[in-house]
């Protein structure tokens, strides 16, 4: 059947990633550093992710395709731990199951409801913050390098900071010292903005709640696009946390670049515990 449908220009595309969050259905990926269309019954051809691609890399073309499948669309983004983008059979809002939230029955591992996906919206917009009238970030590439924040004061310099949401090719990662944390860090440690987030370039998840292999991938690219001084990983003594130091390494293995790891765990206390 002729349609409208996405088509990626692999020429253009360099691989940020950016287009993956604004597609409802998946019908995105990486595949070899490049975006690709998964599956043509995954896309719609709305073209959601047209505006999300700073290459210019995505157009809309109508061509012969096989037609647009929710029933498809749904049993793949539940492999991928999403939910459907339009509530069940596309009917409406995923209604809150009490049951879904109850303590699991003593024996039974507790089911963890899966984090919907990332969409695009203004308040994942890149940018930089300015704090007393002076910019955080210096210009040109990387991060500045304050000796501490303002007594009681905030060291961010960037926004956004969640992983999934940090583009590749964002200004404040090149050059920089990268500080990978675990989300539950800064509530358990009082002093994080002056020992670890001043100067660095921010980026924080979940490895108990988030799939690390797309940490990985993602950290890979980061580590690939930028020439990095440092990585710095922030975790929590939990056994769980492991996975985002995990999730470093293997992305900066990947990515065939020799950049310096540093693996700092804290206390459940607020004591650092190593090293």
């Amino acid at each position: 059947m002729k349609r409208k449908i996405v088509e990626i220009d692999e020429a253009l595309c360099n691989g940020c990633g950016d287009c993956l969050d604004s597609c409802a259905e998946g019908a995105i990926a990486l595949v070899e550093g490049k975006a690709r269309l998964v599956s043509e019954v995954y896309c719609d051809g709305l073209g959601a992710c047209l505006a999300e691609c700073p290459q210019g890399a995505i157009r809309v073309v109508e061509r012969d395709a096989a037609g647009f499948d929710e029933a498809a669309v749904a049993s793949h983004l539940a492999t991928l731990g999403r939910s459907a983008p339009h509530g069940p059979a596309a009917g409406g809002p995923v209604p809150f199951d009490p049951a879904a939230h109850l303590p699991a029955p003593r024996g039974l591992a507790p089911t963890v409801p899966a984090r919907p996906a990332p969409a695009a919206c203004p308040g994942s917009a890149v940018r930089e913050l300015r704090r007393g009238g002076l910019s955080v970030l210096r210009e040109g590439p990387g991060p500045a390098q304050p000796a501490a924040p303002p007594q009681g004061g905030s060291a961010l310099g960037h926004w956004p900071v969640q992983l999934a949401l940090v583009p590749p090719h964002a200004r404040f990662l090149a050059g920089a010292d990268l500080l990978v944390a675990a989300d539950c860090v800064p509530f358990a440690y009082a002093a994080f903005h002056a020992d670890f987030l001043a100067g660095k370039a921010l980026v924080i998840g979940c490895s108990k709640l988030d799939d690390t292999s797309a940490y990985a991938a993602k950290l890979a690219e980061v580590s690939r696009q930028n020439d990095l001084r440092s990585v710095t990983v922030v975790r929590m003594e939990v056994p769980c946390c492991g996975g985002l130091a995990w999730a470093a390494r293997e992305g900066v293995t990947r990515s065939g670049k020799a950049v310096p790891i540093r693996d700092v765990v804290i206390g459940i206390d607020g004591a650092v515990r190593s090293p």
